[in-house]
């Protein structure tokens, strides 16, 4: 009888320490969860006012952050990191894809162990996520670039666009929508020509080469459109160091912080974004609301999103679903001093 005893203990005992490991990983019930954001690559501000929306979303409900980054951004090093999480047994991975196609057996594999899988800003496919948390919306981006390059050219002349990588979904997308801007509207923008695609990769050194190149390449060049806070800064740069204020214009989607000198000395006359600061909050409060089922990724759900507001799931351009921050805002010499200290 004591054997028996003994014996029922050790099985008691052994049950607790699996209950205990089990308890400390992110998904206990009740308790503080695990939230990991994956971005693009270290050493961008966007990603790090990203991370920290983010960081403040999840802490705010009582769990724990954490945010990762490569040195470079190749998918084989996401997916590394992915991995690791994997094995942390995180309750979420929220990820910027610099690939729309290449984590999905990581990724997959993250969704078949229990773990939400959201993109953010720049997506993967639907089969490599339950939602994605989405900027803006991409067609009015994508047109809204073309119009200001336009605008700036006064019509005519030679417009080029300066990218991050050649895999980015998001900038991808959005470089679609300019290009059909031209297209639809053939009279609006017959003496407005598009002359080179060029990546930066999100890279700074690579993105001020590649602006070079343009300026090098292109002589009468009139505009270029910058998708990417990385390429924007680094064009106004190259276009102020060059003394071709007001001969070469540069616009796109910048960080406020980042483009007040460009925007005050003239080398952009205006540019666009949304506060990368709430896209991290609103993929927090995402990841959250499909952890706790408030929400499963489908198309006419809704869930709050903390100081954000409700926000509604809806059908996504590339087949899944997504979820809109809204529309982007037009920073320019009359408002940049208001947001330049802010992110």
């Amino acid at each position: 009888m004591r054997k028996v005893i003994v014996s029922l203990l050790i099985v008691v005992l052994a049950l607790s320490t699996v209950s205990t490991v089990f308890a400390s990983g992110a998904q206990e019930e009740g308790g503080a969860q695990r939230h990991a954001f994956i971005f693009k690559n270290t050493g961008n501000p966007y990603g790090e006012k990203q991370m920290e929306g983010f960081r403040e979303g999840i802490e705010e409900q009582g769990h724990e952050a954490i945010l990762r980054a490569p040195d470079q951004p190749t998918a084989e090093a996401q997916i590394q990191i992915i991995d690791q999480l994997v094995a942390q047994r995180v309750a979420s991975i929220s990820i910027t894809g610099n690939d729309f196609d290449a984590r999905e057996p990581a990724l997959t594999r993250a969704m078949d162990e229990g773990i939400v899988v959201i993109s953010a800003d720049s997506a993967v496919n639907p089969t490599s996520r339950m939602t994605h948390v989405n900027q803006a919306d991409s067609e009015m981006i994508g047109r809204t670039l073309i119009q200001a390059a336009y605008d700036m050219a006064d019509g005519a002349g030679d417009i080029a666009i300066l990218s991050a990588t050649s895999q980015a979904s998001n900038q991808n997308l959005w470089i679609e929508w300019m290009k059909k801007e031209l297209e639809e509207n053939p009279d609006k923008y017959a003496d407005l020509e598009l002359v080179r695609v060029a990546y930066g990769d999100d890279l700074r050194d690579k993105s001020v080469s590649e602006t070079e190149g343009l300026l090098q390449s292109f002589p009468d060049l009139e505009v270029i459109i910058a998708p990417t806070t990385v390429g924007i800064a680094a064009a106004g740069r190259v276009i102020t160091d060059r003394g071709l204020i007001g001969d070469v214009k540069v616009t796109g989607l910048g960080l406020p912080s980042e483009m007040a000198e460009y925007i005050e000395n003239g080398a952009c006359p205006y540019m666009f974004l949304w506060n990368p600061i709430d896209v991290g909050y609103l993929s927090a409060y995402t990841a959250t609301a499909l952890v706790e089922g408030e929400i499963e990724g489908e198309a006419g759900e809704t869930f709050e999103a903390g100081r954000l507001g409700e926000f509604e799931v809806i059908e996504a351009s590339d087949g899944g679903t997504e979820i809109l921050l809204g529309a982007p805002f037009k920073f320019e010499p009359d408002n940049i001093d208001d947001w330049k200290d802010v992110y």
